[in-house]
C-alpha cells in the first residue's frame, strides 16, 4: 500500500517543495509560524512586505510592534502573530547572533512555535527525517487509512514514520501536503481519476456514486 502511494505521489509531484517564501533560515521559521490557519499564499503576500521592510533580524527584533500589526493584519489572529514575529526575532538575536539552532526544545519554546514548525523548518533547513503533520497531511493520511479519524496530530506523525522510509519523510511532508491542498482537498475532492480511491474511504464511496 505504501509503495502505491509513494508511487502516485512521485507522479502527481516529482520535485515537491515548500510553498512559502524565504532566503534565510529566520524567514522560514517566522513564515511557518504566520502560516497557521491561513493558506501558504496569504502568508507568502505578508512576508514579502515584511522582509522587505525589515530585511535583517535585528530590524524585526527593533520594530514596534503596531508597525507589525498593520503588515500581518491580513493573517488573522494578527495580533498574537504580531508580537510572536517580534519575539521571535529578539530571542534569535539574543540567543543565537540571529541564526535558527538546530535545538527542538529551544524552538519549541518560542511564542508561536509547535512541534509541526519545528518539523518544518528541521525537514527544509535541515534536511532531518522528520513530517510535519497540518491539516492536509492529517486528512490525507486519515483517508488513505494511515490513520485513524481519532488520531491527534502526534498519534499521526508516529505511524507515518513507521510505515514509510526515514529518509522519505521530508519530501513526503511536501507531496502529502500538495496533494491535500490541490487533490484530496477537504470538500469536493478530485476522485475520479485518483489512482488512490481504492485505498480511500472518501475515494470508494465517491465511485460507488459515479457507478448509480
Amino acid at each position: 500500500m505504501t509503495n502505491q502511494i509513494v508511487s502516485y505521489l512521485d507522479e502527481l509531484f516529482p520535485n515537491p517543495r515548500c510553498e512559502l517564501n524565504y532566503t534565510k533560515d529566520y524567514e522560514l521559521l517566522i513564515a511557518v509560524m504566520l502560516s497557521a490557519q491561513t493558506t501558504d499564499k496569504r502568508v507568502n503576500m505578508v512576508t514579502a512586505n515584511l522582509f522587505h521592510l525589515y530585511p535583517t533580524i535585528e530590524d524585526l527584533a527593533n520594530a514596534k510592534y503596531e508597525d507589525i500589526i498593520d503588515i500581518v493584519r491580513p493573517l488573522g489572529t494578527f495580533h498574537r502573530k504580531a508580537q510572536n514575529v517580534i519575539l521571535i526575532a529578539q530571542a534569535l538575536v539574543n540567543d543565537y547572533d540571529g541564526k535558527v539552532p538546530h535545538q527542538r526544545e529551544y524552538l519549541e519554546s518560542l511564542p508561536g512555535v509547535g512541534r509541526k514548525t519545528v518539523n518544518v523548518v528541521f525537514a527544509n533547513l535541515f534536511n532531518d527525517n522528520c513530517i510535519a503533520v497540518d491539516t492536509h497531511v492529517a486528512r490525507v493520511s486519515k483517508r488513505l487509512k494511515l490513520a485513524k479519524e481519532n488520531d491527534d496530530v502526534l498519534i499521526i506523525e508516529k505511524k507515518l514514520m513507521k510505515k514509510f522510509p526515514p529518509q522519505s519523510l521530508g519530501r513526503l511532508h511536501h507531496q502529502l501536503v500538495l496533494f491535500g491542498r490541490y487533490y484530496c482537498k477537504a470538500t469536493h475532492p478530485l476522485c475520479e481519476d485518483c489512482k488512490l480511491k481504492d485505498l480511500c474511504k472518501v475515494g470508494c464511496k465517491n465511485e460507488k456514486k459515479l457507478i448509480k
